[in-house]
């Protein structure tokens, strides 16, 4: 919940005019910005490649639902994606994995992408009960029959939003590899092989080469530093090509 109108765009410019300037980049950079900017940047974004996407969606596709959006209504933005299950949205929201569940089959069904967020609390971690959350909540916020062509799952730990603390590589990479393991028994090791997993949580500029030096880390879920038009661009720069 950061940035107006004139902030929103001047963001969204200063990344489009970096895509612009190499012509092409080897990896995907997708902006979610908060809804009412959301015609701001794309407008500020189009023919760059990048993509943009919703924070959050109903699950109804209409209704007497005030105050909340639809995932038609993204789309109808210029959305192509949309994050759900965000930990804030857990938290602060009381959101259950069914609720998370229902959320993803209405945007499957309206054709966004879903980026579909897991992760344990510092209680759950000290508890070392990290793998066995991560695994329950993927399982319950997936829907059935779901295409994995339109997932993306981020893993975020959510003692480690917005505090500068980060798990070590080695925590990232077996966490990360527990999901890979889990999506093929979900949905099948040919597609789960497809499926984009991503790293969230005090993401930086400094942290982000050996992130994404990972086998199964495949991309970025930026919080704070995405606000930072260098920030963001040197993460992103962090990705290797393919």
């Amino acid at each position: 919940m950061n940035g107006l109108k004139a902030e929103a765009r001047i963001l969204a410019e200063a990344l489009a005019s970096r895509v612009n300037a190499i012509g092409s980049t080897p990896f995907d950079l997708l902006v979610c910005p908060p809804f009412p900017v959301l015609s701001t940047v794309v407008g500020a974004v189009a023919g760059t490649g990048i993509g943009v996407g919703g924070q959050d969606c109903h699950a109804k596709v209409s209704g007497a639902h005030t105050g909340d959006v639809s995932a038609a209504m993204l789309v109808d933005q210029g959305c192509q994606f949309v994050i759900l299950g965000h930990s804030e949205r857990r938290a602060d929201h009381h959101e259950s994995d069914d609720v998370v569940q229902a959320k993803v089959a209405a945007a499957l069904a309206a054709g966004l992408v879903a980026v579909v967020c897991v992760g344990e609390t510092e209680a759950q971690r000290d508890a070392g009960e990290t793998l066995a959350v991560v695994s329950s909540q993927l399982a319950g916020s997936l829907p059935s029959g779901a295409d994995p062509r339109q997932l993306v799952i981020a893993y975020e730990p959510v003692w480690a939003i917005g505090t500068g603390r980060t798990p070590t590589i080695e925590d990232v990479a077996q966490v990360h590899a527990a999901i890979r393991w889990d999506l093929s028994r979900l949905l099948g090791a040919e597609a789960a092989a497809g499926v984009r997993v991503l790293y969230g949580g005090s993401v930086k500029p400094d942290n982000a080469q050996a992130l994404m030096a990972l086998d199964d880390v495949d991309g970025a879920l930026v919080g704070g530093a995405s606000l930072k038009a260098d920030d963001f661009w040197a993460i992103a720069m962090a990705c290797p090509a393919p």
